[in-house]
């Protein structure tokens, strides 16, 4: 496989994880580029990148860089992948990796029209785990899906400029933790659902600080979300089968699951990959895509998930700086 050369832009947290779970695989990133060039520099030193960028325009308009990992806030995804893109960079963005439905489509139209690779760095499509237990879902061995149930709660302190509650950030519950459980129903639902309903509670910057949701698709497989950013919960899913269930436990980066059947209650450890290695599965993924042997970035189950955030956040009236005035649907 081609040894692909990976630029981040953005040197926060999961940028630190990137360079990390590269170094760890004997690879390193390429160049760093970021809105405070001191913050790129100090970023390249402690990871020893060779490439420290001027300005973001010049990380898009290097030739030498195959793939751009972009961290920066939601709300300035839209106008840097579409850049990236247009220059011809493959990207992996951040979740969530745009504002609404229409963004993303737009992005997804010019990664088509310039022949490259658009994903979001969603973990549950990566981790081992979860595509060990598609696997056990298309044997049969616990019948049809019934009903799944999600938990997301983080407890933040009530901060109104900080990014989860700040507006201007594009902050809120489903953009930033909600993205996360729905990713995880649509995994194992068999179509995206189309029915749904919410109710929200809003910080009072205006975002939503909690939430819940339940969704339905045609199959009648269902699904219900409960999301805080101010009452802390497990990070809990429990996918229900006519002859078992499955318990997922801090499923974001999970590399365990509990298997119950219904008939006996006997129980069954389902292990696979290490919850560490999460960002190196995205990396692997991706250039795997990047060589044509298969697809592994789910782009369609990431449009799915954008196009019931979308609706979530149109039912509620809620919206973005960026997004008034425009048609979002």
């Amino acid at each position: 496989m081609k040894n692909y050369r990976w630029a981040t832009l953005g040197c926060g947290v999961i940028a630190n994880q990137l360079a990390d779970a590269m170094h760890k695989k004997g690879r390193q990133l390429y160049g760093v580029a970021n809105r405070t060039h001191a913050n790129a520099v100090s970023f390249a030193e402690q990871h020893g990148i060779p490439v420290v960028y001027d300005t973001i325009q010049d990380l898009f308009a290097d030739k030498n860089v195959d793939v751009i990992y972009i961290s920066t806030p939601h709300n300035t995804h839209f106008s840097y992948v579409c850049e990236a893109l247009r220059q011809g960079k493959h990207v992996l963005c951040e979740k969530s990796i745009m504002l609404n439905a229409q963004e993303l489509q737009t992005a997804a139209a010019i990664a088509e029209a310039n022949q490259v690779v658009l994903a979001e760095a969603m973990t549950i499509y990566h981790m081992p785990l979860y595509k060990k237990l598609r696997e056990i879902m298309a044997d049969g061995i616990l019948g049809p899906l019934r009903m799944i149930q999600m938990n997301f709660g983080s407890y933040k302190e009530y901060d109104m400029t900080n990014r989860f509650f700040n507006r201007s950030l594009a902050g809120g519950a489903l953009l930033d933790i909600g993205v996360y459980a729905l990713s995880f129903v649509r995994w194992f639902m068999a179509e995206t659902p189309g029915q749904i309903v919410s109710q929200v509670k809003f910080a009072s910057s205006g975002v939503d600080e909690q939430a819940g949701i339940l969704l339905m698709n045609s199959r009648q497989e269902m699904a219900a979300v409960s999301l805080s950013l101010h009452a802390k919960q497990p990070k809990r899913g429990m996918i229900a089968y006519d002859k078992g269930y499955i318990e997922i436990y801090e499923y974001p980066r999970a590399d365990k699951a509990v298997i119950t059947y219904t008939e006996d209650a006997r129980q069954e450890i389902i292990s696979s990959g290490k919850r560490d290695d999460a960002l190196w599965y995205e990396i692997r993924d991706m250039e795997t895509s990047l060589s044509g042997e298969t697809d592994e970035m789910h782009l369609q189950y990431t449009a799915d998930v954008m196009d019931i955030m979308t609706q979530i956040r149109s039912s509620w009236r809620m919206t973005y700086p960026e997004e008034q005035g425009k048609d979002t649907m």
